[in-house]
């Protein structure tokens, strides 16, 4: 059986306790037992639970100190009380003190099992929220850099689709920063003080998809244990951005249609048609002409979803941004790090004006990231900006030019894949990002490779 989760039960009567615990861990649920407030409390100190069903009157520290304590914790469980007093003033206290509810006893199982489970989807919606706040306060500083006049006709277009509630779909190459486009049109819109809610398309399974941006019904399919609300529904009143549109399976991409068009949704397993205020950002470095003439994309999505388009321009165009990009990233990569922010030669700058940049500026963030790692808290030397610097050989070394065209490039790839690999710890979205590609293509380069 699945397990649904820990919980801590916390009652002084032996047979109601153990009655209790034989009932949850029937259900699938991880039971830990204490047989008073102080035990329930130092059970907490060793380990985290996500429920606790807790006695009101208890001997040592009763229900509601024991409550007062677990909400001053960083994660709290969800907590439902159990009374005998249902309609006293310790009941209504506990609630304002930050119980999910309350249970009056003699317990009723069936009402339990229900409750328990509303507070733990509770508990998983507010720290899921509380996530996407986290996200988009971080967002904030990250601000778009640069004052190129590539970068200026995006600045405008971003002011003129703001204040509306048109789709937008971003476009671009990997790694020109399409998200920061999206997060500073939710930013300036009215929709601001509502919810930024972003699905990369490429990163979740094909099979899983569908369920994650519109929810589903408790037995909609195998493992579907209970109700769960899409990302769709959590973005209501806000802006969802769907990253990597261009990886959507044709049978999401008619649902998706349907969120442009009607307002609405239906979450799996259910025939109720939800309606939906939510504004759709999409963003791709896929050609969707290709794809739509491919058949692989719908062509009626594609117009639906381009009602106003953005290009993020490649930082190849935009080079008198790469001075102030560069300081700009160096310091964001240094607090990540918890290390100062060494400052760039002059001759530092000028190697990285004269680079290509083919990963943009995610590319040249990496870059930064290794150079600061390798300058050890002194100034960032040009020595410090070379990949190849410690290795002693360019990629294009490891191949000799006799074995032919395919059979080289067969190679590189091979070796930029087990380098991106080995730098990312295994870590294959790091890798991906690395490579500049999404995590769909380097699965299958890797099993291409045999790398799997």
């Amino acid at each position: 059986m699945k397990r649904k989760g820990s919980v801590l039960v916390a009652e002084d009567e032996p047979q109601a306790r153990e009655s209790l615990r034989r009932l949850l861990e029937e259900e699938g649920y991880t039971v830990r037992c204490a047989a008073d407030g102080l035990e329930a409390a130092r059970l907490l100190d060793q380990e985290s639970v996500d429920a606790a069903l807790i006695d009101i009157r208890m001997p040592g520290q009763d229900g509601l100190a024991l409550l007062r304590q677990i909400r001053a914790g960083e994660r709290p469980p969800a907590v439902l009380i159990m009374t005998a007093y249902g309609s006293s003033n310790v009941a209504i206290e506990a609630m304002t003190l930050g119980a999910f509810d309350y249970l009056t006893k003699p317990i009723n199982f069936a009402e339990l099992l229900i409750q328990l489970e509303r507070a733990l989807e509770n508990r998983r919606r507010a720290e899921e929220l509380e996530s996407y706040r986290t996200e988009e306060t971080a967002a904030l500083e990250a601000e778009m850099v640069g004052h190129s006049a590539a970068m200026q006709r995006v600045y405008k277009l971003i002011g003129q689709v703001a204040p509306t509630d048109s789709t937008v779909l971003i476009r671009g190459e990997s790694g020109t920063g399409k998200e920061l486009i999206a997060r500073a049109i939710h930013r300036h819109s009215p929709r601001s003080e509502r919810r930024l809610v972003k699905v990369n398309c490429a990163s979740i399974p094909e099979t899983l998809l569908e369920a994650e941006l519109f929810g589903h019904e408790r037995g909609a399919f195998t493992g579907a244990a209970q109700r769960r609300i899409g990302k769709c529904e959590y973005a209501a009143g806000g802006t969802i951005f769907l990253d990597e549109i261009g990886e959507l399976a044709p049978s999401t991409q008619g649902k998706l249609l349907r969120v442009l068009q009607e307002h609405a949704i239906e979450r799996l397993g259910s025939n109720v048609t939800l309606p939906l205020d939510v504004r759709v950002m999409a963003a791709t470095n896929r050609d969707l002409e290709k794809a739509v003439k491919d058949g692989t994309f719908r062509e009626d999505l594609y117009y639906r979803l381009k009602v106003v388009t953005i290009t993020a321009p490649p930082l190849g165009e935009r080079r008198a941004d790469i001075p102030d990009l560069a300081q700009c990233l160096a310091r964001r990569v240094a607090a990540r790090l918890k290390l100062n922010a060494p400052p760039l030669t002059p001759e530092a700058l000028e190697a990285l004006l004269a680079r290509p940049w083919p990963g943009n500026v995610r590319e040249l963030e990496h870059c930064l990231e290794r150079a600061i790692i390798l300058s050890r808290g002194g100034p960032i030397l040009p020595e410090h900006l070379e990949p190849e610097a410690a290795a002693g050989a360019g990629p294009f070394d490891l191949v000799p030019l006799e074995e032919g065209f395919h059979i080289s490039v067969g190679k590189l790839e091979r070796r930029l894949l087990e380098r991106a690999l080995q730098a990312a710890g295994g870590n294959r979205t790091r890798a991906a990002e690395l490579l500049g590609i999404n995590r769909r293509l380097l699965y299958d380069k890797l099993r291409e490779h045999g790398l799997e």
